[in-house]
C-alpha cells in the first residue's frame, strides 16, 4: 500500500515521525494547530490552523485521501484528539496516537493532583508565594482570580497581552531544557512552588526534577480524558503499525 499520512503535530515526538516517514519515503502532511507562532519547519509539507471540527477533519482526509492518520498533539490537546478518534471512524480510516508516558511521582516528589486548570487556580488562593507557572500562554488569563503572587513564565513566544499578574517574570524560551538550568533559575527567582501540566516525556521534565531536588511544592494538573484509541510510545512502534497495516516502507 502507497500511504498518504496526516500527521497532526505540535510535539517533539511528531518531529521525529515526521523525519522517520520522510526517510522512509512516505508521502503525507503535518499539521499544526496554529498556537505557536514559530513551528519547526517539517521535512514533509505542512499546513497551520483548524479543521473545522469532526466533520471538517472528515472532509479533509476525503479530500486529501489520507490513508492514515497518527496523532502525535500535546497530551492537554484532548478535543482535537478527541474529534480525530470520531473523524477517523467516520471516514474508516486507521488512527495511532503517538503520545508520552505521564510523569509518575518519584520519592521525594512533593505532588498535589488536580483535574483541570480550574482547580489549580483554586489551589493557589493562598497566601502569596513566589509560583512558577508552566501551563502556556493560553491559560494565563485563567490564573488572573490570585494575583497576589509573584509568576515565573516561561513560554515559547512573547504572550500577545501583558499577563494578568501584578508581579511577573516572562522568559522567552523553547526546551528542552536541563535540570542544571532549572535549579538555577528557581534558585534566581526563589521559587516556592511549580505548577505544571502532567505533558509526560524527557523535553520538559526538567523543572520537574529541579524542584524534586529543592524540595518544592509542585501542583500537577492531571491530563484530561481523551476516548479509547490505539497508542504508540515511540517512533518504532509507530512504524510498526503502519508495516502491519500494509505500508510500503522498504523494508
Amino acid at each position: 500500500m502507497r500511504a498518504n499520512l496526516l500527521i497532526l503535530a505540535g510535539t517533539t515526538e511528531a518531529t521525529a515521525f515526521a523525519n522517520a516517514a520522510a526517510k522512509a519515503g512516505l508521502a503525507g502532511m503535518v499539521s499544526f494547530a496554529g498556537r505557536v507562532e514559530r513551528p519547526k519547519r517539517q521535512p514533509l509539507p505542512q499546513r497551520i490552523g483548524g479543521f473545522g471540527g469532526v466533520d471538517g477533519l472528515v472532509a479533509h482526509m476525503r479530500d486529501e485521501q489520507i490513508t492514515h492518520l497518527i496523532d502525535a498533539t500535546h497530551p492537554f490537546a484532548a478535543q482535537m484528539s478527541r474529534n480525530a478518534v470520531a473523524a477517523c471512524a467516520e471516514a474508516r480510516v486507521p488512527l495511532i496516537a503517538l503520545t508520552r508516558k505521564p510523569w509518575a511521582a518519584q520519592a521525594g516528589d512533593r505532588w498535589t493532583h488536580v483535574p483541570d486548570i480550574a482547580e489549580a487556580v483554586a489551589a493557589l488562593d493562598q497566601p502569596a508565594v513566589r509560583i512558577m507557572l508552566a501551563v502556556g500562554r493560553m491559560h494565563l488569563a485563567e490564573f488572573a482570580p490570585n494575583p497576589q503572587h509573584f509568576y515565573l513564565l516561561r513560554l515559547v513566544d512573547p504572550p500577545k497581552d501583558l499577563p494578568p499578574f501584578p508581579d511577573h517574570h516572562v522568559l522567552v524560551s523553547r526546551g528542552p531544557f536541563t535540570e542544571t538550568d532549572d535549579l538555577a533559575l528557581m534558585h534566581e527567582h526563589r521559587i516556592d512552588l511549580v505548577v505544571s501540566k502532567n505533558a509526560g516525556g524527557s523535553g520538559a521534565y526538567a523543572k520537574i526534577a529541579a524542584a524534586r531536588a529543592l524540595g518544592l511544592p509542585v501542583i500537577m494538573i492531571d491530563r484530561p480524558a481523551v476516548p479509547d484509541r490505539q497508542e504508540a510510545h515511540s517512533v518504532a512502534q509507530v512504524m510498526d503499525w503502519l508495516r502491519h497495516s500494509g505500508v510500503d516502507l522498504g523494508v
